[in-house]
């Protein structure tokens, strides 16, 4: 409450005007119009005021309590946000104290979070003050609750952001008592209740609890075990950054599998997401994260592209993209302006346990529905559609190819499904096919138009749809689970037994050099057999799968993560 003082002219009945305090009013100003009206020495009233008299008039504001479950006085960290410019900002530098009526709480309440900030954010505001036994974050009103398993912890970190502003995110946020005592989490929000709990015990094992070495890194090593969809940097980046900041990311192949390198801000963010995410499935029954810590401490980031992103400079050029070694997965892939939904995500999966949407957002049109491929950049004078049909069968059920007459490097390609248009886009754009980089898009058509009866197409169209050599078209094939990016390695099955290696790899070698050979110990009618290149291995995928080798016995041909 502070006071301010109005003259009254010529008497009681005219309107008041306001004027500075005369110099024999003994009124201790130790700010300019920031005086405490318990400190003020005020003028005599007697009667009705008369000329040049100063009558008080107090003027106060009830601020409201930004804990918003209690309507009790609250305590800040010494000053509050700036809403106005210029000379208003003077009214707003007030220094409110501490209201010892509730006393202090185990509970503590902070606000004007970042919108970005996270569980793990918070507790790692409360890790130097205490062992903290539970978190509430409330992200649509900015604002979270960290309760400390003993008081004093908790009335050290009010007492310390009092003098010291306390940041998050590089954003300064407010730190008070709460009136609450405790707090009691609503069962039905699993989603908060696990991610506030994997935080909490990222921080007990940083702070001392049952530790390995493992949990005081913030590089985590992903591995995507039984690769369906699409994966990709930004993917990756809306999971993980659910439990911390992401400082940097870096995708690459090996051993035929796809991995990740991602380096969290902290200790307890990395920890956190490792625990809540280790064995979850992004999407249902496929894509499986296995997450282990890196040895690395630092990435070395060089570009900004979809194999490697530094989030922390977004100035880094984008390199050359012939240079990249890791699969094609991201920004590449999914930069249209579109959002769409990506299929069904598992129910005990990444997306339930982050709380976000129930299925995750890609920017992708084809995503929505549309199984149509755009390929382009191919040898018009050796592509077919059976090639095509050959080739891209690998990642899903081919129904129609169309090349195009007036243009024959390109072709329309039509999947059954639009996640196996994702996944051909994923393995095969810009792959080596007959010595040519292919480029495989979504086209804008839904569908490939056969044509019509009697119209001359010169064979550059075919329906595929009732084809008997579709790998896909048995729900839960092992097919499913063996879809790899092209290889030197190709896997042979449907091997009669009369069939001997130098007769396989003769056949082989018409379409590039066979550097070895093996028949499966425990079953002699499968093989692998390594080409010289990838775009040896993919020629000669095309040319021999299907290839008979008996009057019943066609052989299959896919590629393979396996070495010889």
């Amino acid at each position: 409450m502070y006071v301010c003082y109005y003259t009254y002219p010529g008497g009681s009945h005219h309107t008041p005007t306001l004027t500075a305090a005369p110099q024999a009013a003994t009124i201790p100003v130790t700010e300019p119009l920031l005086v405490p009206a318990t400190q003020a020495t005020l003028p005599p009233q007697t009667g009705i005021p008369t000329l040049g008299s100063h009558i008080p008039i107090t003027v106060c504001r009830k601020r409201p309590s930004d804990d918003l479950m209690s309507q009790s006085p609250m305590v800040t960290n010494g000053t509050s946000p700036p809403h106005l410019s210029g000379s208003d900002n003077d009214a707003k530098k007030v220094k409110l104290e501490q209201n010892s009526a509730n006393g202090p709480s185990r509970v503590v309440h902070i606000r004007s979070l970042p919108p970005d900030c996270t569980e793990a954010d918070v507790v790692q505001l409360g890790m130097p003050y205490g062992k903290m036994s539970n978190v509430l974050l409330l992200k649509q009103k900015n604002q979270a609750f960290l309760e400390f398993l003993d008081e004093q912890a908790a009335v050290t970190m009010v007492s310390f952001h009092q003098q010291n502003p306390a940041q998050i995110r590089m954003k300064p946020v407010y730190v008070q008592f709460s009136n609450h005592k405790e707090l009691k989490t609503d069962q039905a929000n699993s989603f908060q209740n696990a991610t506030a709990q994997a935080a909490l015990q990222a921080a007990s094992a940083v702070m001392g609890g049952p530790t390995e070495e493992g949990q005081k890194r913030t590089t985590l090593r992903i591995i995507v075990e039984h690769l369906v969809y699409p994966v990709g940097i930004e993917v990756l980046y809306q999971i993980f950054s659910k439990f911390g900041k992401v400082l940097k990311m870096i995708i690459f192949t090996k051993n035929n599998s796809f991995q990740a390198l991602i380096q969290m801000s902290d200790p307890v963010a990395a920890n956190a997401a490792k625990l809540s995410l280790d064995g979850q499935n992004i999407y249902n029954g496929c894509c499986t994260l296995r997450i282990d810590y890196s040895k690395l401490n630092n990435l070395n980031v060089k570009y900004n592209n979809d194999k490697s992103r530094d989030f922390t400079n977004p100035n880094l050029p984008s390199g050359d993209p012939g240079l990249d070694q890791a699969m094609p997965f991201g920004a590449n892939n999914f930069s249209g302006n579109n959002s769409a939904q990506v299929p069904q995500m598992s129910s005990y999966g990444v997306p339930s346990a982050l709380g976000a949407a129930r299925m995750m957002t890609l920017n992708a049109a084809a995503a929505a529905g549309n199984a149509v491929l755009l390929v382009s950049n191919l040898d018009e004078q050796k592509v077919t559609p059976d090639a095509l049909f050959t080739l891209f069968g690998v990642y899903g059920d081919v129904h129609r190819v169309k090349i195009l007459f007036n243009k024959k490097d390109n072709a329309l390609v039509q999947m059954a499904e639009p996640h196996q248009a994702q996944l051909a886009i994923a393995h095969l754009d810009k792959v080596k096919v007959w010595g040519k980089n292919i480029r495989v898009t979504q086209s804008k058509h839904t569908l490939v138009q056969m044509p019509k009866e009697g119209q001359p197409d010169a064979g550059l169209t075919k329906d595929f749809t009732t084809s008997p050599l579709h790998r896909f078209k048995r729900p839960g094939s092992k097919n499913c689970q063996n879809i790899f990016p092209p290889s030197t390695v190709l896997h042979l099955s449907n091997i009669p037994p009369n069939v001997e290696e130098d007769f396989i790899t003769d056949a082989f070698s018409q379409h590039g050099q066979v550097k070895a050979f093996k028949f499966f110990p425990k079953d002699r009618k499968m093989a692998l057999i390594q080409m010289g290149s990838v775009d040896e291995a993919v020629t000669a995928l095309i040319a021999m799968h299907n290839y008979p080798l008996s009057d019943t016995n066609h052989l299959r041909v896919s590629f393979s993560k396996s070495t010889i």
